[in-house]
């Protein structure tokens, strides 16, 4: 197997809480390629430090007003083209040996319950396996990729806290290493960005963070897909697809993500869209990603409210799921 391309973070690769389209390349790759990324940065530029008090950081939370994420990018991928699909798959994933949780006030599901902030950081084991949270309660490191998308069309800068058919913000626990994200392409070349590493968070992230990390080590492979007619972001694991529908509420979100559900089941698995709309009340999981409810914010934009929907592959044939991964994955 060849040898990754090795981008670094540096000030040039970074933009700091947006994905930049007047930025050029950090790497242009062929269909195939992996890129080996080590030691990305952590939130504000990499001024994130372990053991900052709450008051030291809030002038980067200011400092940055398109939001915190240290976003790398863009990646291009020679003939990608509007219409297409890029595969990222996450090939290794290793944090730092540290993280941490917050939320300021005005954030989160609950944004009036506290009067005042709240920071914790933790230490992880050698193996980056475990961390403890306070006396008696530990969590399972489980890194995963929080914010990956292909450029939106246009010309203006896009927050990285926001989301959606070109991926952004997704903080899906779900993709960690051996997993893959396809992202449907807006410009030329896709440009593909990603930020945000985290080490463990639940559906919801309620309170507006998980732990925040970055990655020691970070390996992903980019495969283009010619003419795969997706129309939003979607997440294969061993098991399950995923995925995604982005709003202002959350009603909305999972009718946003039902009906995409349906319309891509119904090309990719070749069923009646009204079977597809049984098979999503039979099967498919649909929970919540992201709840933020914000009141106020030191950024200029609030993250939408996220719900994803689980398909099963073990409700599917062997023949049926090789047909669902030839749509996904066409003979070139």
């Amino acid at each position: 197997m060849p040898e990754p391309h090795v981008v670094e973070s540096t000030t040039d690769t970074i933009r700091s809480g947006y994905l930049d389209p007047t930025a050029p390349p950090v790497v242009s790759i062929a269909s195939g390629d992996r890129v080996s990324f080590p030691n990305t940065w952590t939130h504000w530029g990499n001024e994130a430090v372990f053991g900052m008090t709450f008051a030291e950081r809030e002038p980067l939370r200011h400092k940055y007003p398109q939001g915190p994420y240290s976003m790398l990018g863009p990646v291009e991928v020679v003939g990608a083209e509007p219409g297409d699909v890029i595969e990222c798959s996450i090939e290794t994933l290793r944090t730092l040996d540290w993280g941490w949780n917050s939320f300021p006030l005005g954030v989160g599901a609950l944004p009036h319950d506290f009067s005042e902030p709240y920071l914790h950081y933790f230490r992880f084991d050698d193996d980056r396996r475990r961390a403890e949270f306070v006396s008696g309660v530990e969590f399972d490191l489980n890194p995963f990729v929080g914010v990956i998308g292909t450029e939106p069309a246009g010309e203006n800068a896009t927050s990285a806290i926001l989301s959606g058919p070109y991926g952004g913000n997704l903080v899906l626990n779900s993709l960690t290493a051996g997993t893959s994200v396809f992202l449907p392409v807006f410009k030329p070349g896709g440009r593909v960005w990603f930020g945000d590493i985290h080490a463990v968070q639940g559906d919801g992230v309620v309170d507006q963070t998980a732990i925040e990390t970055a990655a020691e080590e970070l390996v992903i492979r980019y495969d283009l897909r010619k003419d795969v007619p997706l129309s939003g972001p979607l997440v294969e694991t061993e098991t399950e697809w995923i995925g995604f529908g982005f709003s202002d509420t959350l009603d909305d979100a999972l009718v946003q993500c039902l009906r995409g559900l349906i319309a891509w089941l119904h090309v990719a698995a070749g069923i009646s869209e009204s079977e597809a709309y049984a098979l999503c009340s039979l099967s498919v999981s649909f929970r919540v990603t992201q709840f933020a409810n914000q009141t106020g914010s030191a950024y200029s934009s609030v993250p939408a409210k996220t719900v994803h929907g689980v398909v099963p592959k073990r409700v599917f044939s062997p023949d049926k799921v090789a047909q669902i991964n030839a749509w996904l994955r066409p003979a070139t």
